[in-house]
């Protein structure tokens, strides 16, 4: 017995010695939901820039906004945040043609199952549906919140119905906003003002169980601003209504927003005193989606190539590695790992089920 407190003393030691060694504070994971790797990483697809397979309203001027000769030159039309800065002084895996393969470790390749596996860090087999059943994983934010120098200061923003139940808010007690009706017993996490309130009411609603992703971006940084958590969760989701609705250039269009709001948020955390230097970005997807020209608009178990994730990683802590080229394979379940890495948290060692964290985007004295 007195071998075993001793060797956990040492590993105490060991994770406090790590936390202190990271210049990480703050962790903030981003999701936008269905954004394909074959988009970050080589931008506009010319097959579907037209009405026939696309749904592309006016071909010409979604040509002119997002169309260019190279991969390289379309990717940055599209997404200029992740091919600037993220590009620059992060990191960016699942380039499959650049040998960087980033892929679900579950196998059903639809919302539930891909959230739950990038909060959890589990490949669960057993949620095998969309339905509002309350997630039987614990999360990492639910796992940092009972950690003493967090509690209080875990929360998340996301626009999709289902994912209070996927984050289990019931069980989990995370402060959680979604603009929709949440499960008994979950914290609120912000009482809008009446300003707020209104440009929210006087914002139009096209689905029953989805926002515009302007609005949950405007919710998540006046939360931002005011409370300062120190691990927050903010998931976009209209990309992959536009491309099940056919809509290639709304579908690109939202891309390209998201990408401006999560440089916006990254400038806003870097203006101020609390976060600055001192914040980390992880970002990805849910799942994939099939191929040019029919396939694009759908994901799930029968759709060849919706296994096929990507994942970026931007903070004061990451080697500037930039797009990872021939490396080792990477799954959407390390995420989770991650995220407690970065604050100095070993999440496996508390649920050993989780797969562990992303490979050398932490110093490696703190893995």
């Amino acid at each position: 017995m007195k071998q075993l407190i001793t060797l956990c003393a040492l590993l105490a030691g060991i994770i406090s010695l790590a936390a202190a060694d990271l210049k990480t504070r703050n962790v903030f994971l981003i999701s936008t939901d269905g954004l394909r790797w074959q988009e970050v990483f080589s931008g506009a697809e010319e097959a579907l820039l037209d009405k026939a397979n696309g749904g592309v309203a006016n071909p010409a001027t979604t040509r002119a906004k997002f169309w260019r000769n190279t991969p390289e030159e379309r990717r940055r039309a599209l997404l200029p945040f992740f091919w600037s800065e993220i590009a620059s002084r992060g990191q960016l895996f699942g380039n499959q043609t650049r040998g960087s393969i980033a892929q679900l470790a579950n196998d059903k390749k639809f919302s539930y199952p891909g959230y739950s596996e990038f909060l959890t860090g589990v490949a669960d087999p057993s949620l095998n549906s969309n339905d509002k059943i309350p997630n039987p994983n614990t999360n990492v934010f639910e796992w940092l919140n009972l950690q003493p120098r967090f509690a209080g200061r875990v929360a998340a923003a996301v626009n999709w119905d289902v994912v209070p139940w996927i984050l289990n808010v019931e069980r989990s007690h995370l402060a959680v906003w979604s603009g929709f009706s949440l499960p008994s017993g979950a914290p609120v996490l912000f009482t809008p003002s009446a300003e707020q309130l209104q440009w929210i009411n006087d914002t139009p609603a096209l689905w029953d169980n989805m926002l515009f992703d302007a609005v949950t971006f405007r919710v998540a940084r006046d939360y931002i601003q005011t409370k300062q958590p120190r691990a927050f969760y903010l998931s976009f989701s209209e990309i992959d209504e536009w491309a099940h609705e056919g809509r290639y250039d709304l579908m690109l269009a939202a891309a390209h927003y998201q990408d401006d709001f999560i440089r916006r948020l990254w400038e806003t955390v870097q203006s101020m005193p609390a976060y600055r230097n001192q914040t980390t970005f992880i970002i990805t997807t849910d799942h994939g989606r099939g191929d040019a020209p029919k396939a694009w608009r759908s994901h799930g178990a029968s759709v060849q190539g919706a296994e096929n994730i990507w994942i970026g990683v931007l903070g004061p802590d990451t080697p500037p590695l930039g797009e990872r080229t021939n490396c080792a394979k990477v799954t959407l379940s390390q995420v989770a790992a991650t995220v407690a890495a970065f604050l100095g948290e070993n999440f496996p060692a508390a649920m050993p089920q989780a797969a562990p964290p992303l490979p050398d985007v932490l110093p490696r004295t703190s893995n």
